[in-house]
């Protein structure tokens, strides 16, 4: 079922083993050098550098709060508590509030050129999220977009907004010419952790009914290779990304994500 929402030509593909032998740590080791590369990745996009989208999947081996570009950190973090707990917190390029990542939360991100200029967000998002319902919903799960960009399970014994679980939030950051979408897959994840060190968003669609992390949340419990197919199924990605732009992440590690008051900085 491969997706027609990309443009030509065919997407290209990258897990974290090939990341990881391309660049050491890109694969989730380094959730540093994680993030730096979906935004070096955007910024060959946007220059022409590269005409093929890419398509990628990585895991955090460790937990990691990541706010967005414009989160408030104490307004959404227990900074306290991340301390205690030895949990990290970064910052990625994209919008939307903050989430955590570690082992069992698959992440996923597509880098798509633009040439002729980006299209709608709305039509970005339904190009991202689209497929990938349809692939989670042909290995027979209950998947359905909600709110701005979440994806959400539903409840067999009930259809009321407040039955719908999160298995998926995801952002976007939009250059002229190019667009990262990327996001989380609830697979198999620590959401205690996540309830206990995540304050309640500024911000949360109709559909959260103010519902705390731990009864909002929900794993896929599908596994990491399961899922990591269905979204290479989702958007047609078939041959490898054999190059990572190594210069453009050492530079943005430097200037942006390896900068404790780049982080924290709002």
């Amino acid at each position: 079922m491969a997706s027609t929402a990309l443009p030509s030509p065919a997407p290209l593909w990258l897990d974290a083993a090939a990341a990881d032998a391309l660049l050491p740590g890109a694969g989730g080791a380094d959730v540093i050098a994680a993030l730096a590369l979906d935004e070096a990745l955007l910024e060959e996009a946007h220059e022409g550098v590269r005409q093929e989208s890419v398509v990628r999947t990585w895991m955090a081996t460790r937990p990691v709060v990541v706010v967005g570009s414009s989160s408030r950190v104490e307004e959404e973090v227990d900074v306290a508590g991340c301390a205690a707990a030895g949990v990290p917190i970064l910052r990625r390029p994209s919008g939307g509030a903050t989430v955590m990542l570690g082992p069992g939360c698959v992440m996923w991100s597509v880098v798509t050129p633009h040439p002729a200029g980006v299209p709608a967000v709305e039509r970005i998002h339904a190009a991202m999220l689209d497929p990938l319902v349809g692939a989670l919903a042909s290995a027979g799960l209950p998947v359905s977009r909600q709110g701005t960009s979440d994806l959400v399970l539903a409840d067999a014994q009930s259809d009321t907004p407040l039955s719908l679980k999160k298995i998926s939030g995801n952002a976007l950051r939009v250059r002229r010419h190019g667009v990262l979408y990327h996001g989380t897959l609830l697979d198999g994840f620590d959401l205690a952790l996540a309830a206990r060190l995540l304050k309640h968003p500024p911000r949360e669609p109709d559909y959260r009914g103010k519902r705390p992390h731990a009864a909002f949340l929900v794993n896929l419990g599908l596994g990491r290779e399961r899922l990591e197919g269905l979204l290479r199924e989702a958007f047609g990605a078939v041959d490898p990304l054999r190059e990572l732009p190594r210069e453009r992440v050492a530079r943005l590690i430097e200037e942006r994500y390896g900068d404790r008051a780049w982080t924290h900085r709002l």
